[in-house]
């Protein structure tokens, strides 16, 4: 076992370049690591050579999706061989309802993650300035370095991004882009509408806001500001991999200004959106009184976390997401030794990290058993750390 957790170390560091590079590739792609930014739990179980008892730490809806949805895309799989339509129209239309925005205010993509990827080949050239949060979601940084741009981060202050500081940093380095996501991962906190749009309305000439709002359905709706498609200083991004339940699908959409979301016709992959995710989509945005019933088992199971959290001396962080992010109250070496030892015993969680956010696990709401399976083990697996055990 000690061996495994020495080779997790190893695996979970930032990732080392190959002795043998193929010259081929760009200076840009030979610079780089090889990098997996997020070790998947199926990995993870096959590196310790058994399945965990409770799956928390990768923000998923324990739920699944609407039974409309699963229903669409079981329906919708004797088409797969068929190729997509690349301009969605059925989505974007139901969408454009939904949101009562025009269709050109939309794009289509595989999940945030993929439209962050063509948003950065859109707007950024080899040393361009782009800014965010030191410690904030990774894969966005993991884009910018992938086409050369230079990233600047600013200090969360305490548990929240920092808009000012955000903004404060754009202007200085004339940054391209600024990324905010609101709600946060990995802290769970989340801005009012208000403050959101008091640095959409700072963003400096030059620059564009990218204003991630992945787990805005779990949020109140006052931390949204109004959408206004006539702005061309921000785009929002938005998904159904979390409240909808559909992480593996791989369908996200964007809202901005029609010539900023028309522009990712330029780069986009056409085809990159397959015909059983828009079935479940379209379904999934349908039935919104599933979706309402989804965002109130996960405010209940916030609670519940936090209550294990505070019977064990950790403190839960106010959370506007689908998880709960909780505070050891020692530092990144404590938490990590806490992580392991948890997944050890089966449970597998996750953490930010950088410090001094790296002082907290972050634990996803899951189903009544895993949770169950989550308080029984979380004072064990604090006890090992605190006793030093190997398991540790």
């Amino acid at each position: 076992m000690l061996t495994f957790f020495k080779s997790l170390r190893h695996r979970r560091g930032s990732g080392t370049t190959c002795n043998m590079t193929d010259h081929r590739l760009t200076r840009i792609a030979q610079s780089l690591p090889d990098t997996v930014p997020f070790v998947a739990p199926e990995r993870l179980e096959e590196l310790r050579g058994a399945p965990f008892d409770a799956r928390l730490g990768a923000n998923e809806l324990a739920y699944g999706p609407s039974p409309a949805a699963i229903a669409a895309m079981h329906d919708a799989v004797g088409d797969i061989w068929k190729y997509g339509v690349p301009e969605t129209p059925a989505l974007k239309r139901v969408l454009a309802e939904h949101l009562g925005i025009p269709e050109a205010a939309l794009t289509i993509g595989e999940g945030i993650d993929g439209l962050l990827g063509t948003l950065v080949r859109l707007f950024v050239e080899p040393g361009d300035t782009v800014v965010t949060s030191a410690g904030s979601y990774p894969t966005f940084n993991y884009h910018v370095a992938g086409v050369g741009g230079a990233l600047h981060t600013v200090p969360y202050a305490e548990n929240h991004e920092d808009p000012q500081a955000l903004i404060g940093k754009a202007r200085e380095v004339r940054a391209k882009l600024v990324y905010l996501s609101n709600p946060n991962n990995p802290m769970g906190s989340v801005h009012d509408a208000a403050t959101v749009q008091a640095m959409i309305e700072a963003v400096p000439d030059g620059c564009l806001l990218v204003l991630d709002e992945a787990y805005c359905e779990f949020a109140p709706e006052a931390t949204r500001p109004p959408i206004n498609i006539d702005d061309r200083r921000v785009i929002r991004f938005r998904t159904f991999s979390k409240a909808y339940g559909m992480a593996g699908a791989r369908i996200g959409y964007g809202i901005a200004h029609p010539d900023i979301a028309r522009a990712f016709d330029k780069l986009r992959n056409h085809f990159g959106v397959n015909r059983v995710a828009l079935a479940g989509a379209v379904a999934a945005l349908a039935d919104q009184e599933y979706l309402e019933d989804v965002v109130g088992r996960i405010s209940r199971g916030r609670e519940k976390l936090a209550q294990i959290a505070r019977a064990e001396g950790l403190v839960p962080l106010p959370s506007a997401t689908n998880f709960v992010t909780m505070d050891t109250g020692r530092d990144g070496a404590f938490a990590r030794a806490l992580l392991r030892a948890l997944e050890a015993r089966g449970v597998f969680v996750r953490m930010p990290g950088i410090a001094p956010l790296d002082r907290c696990i972050r634990v996803s709401v899951g189903t009544d058993g895993e949770l169950e399976i989550f308080a029984r083990h979380l004072p064990l697996a604090r006890a090992d750390v605190l006793k030093g055990s190997p398991e540790a």
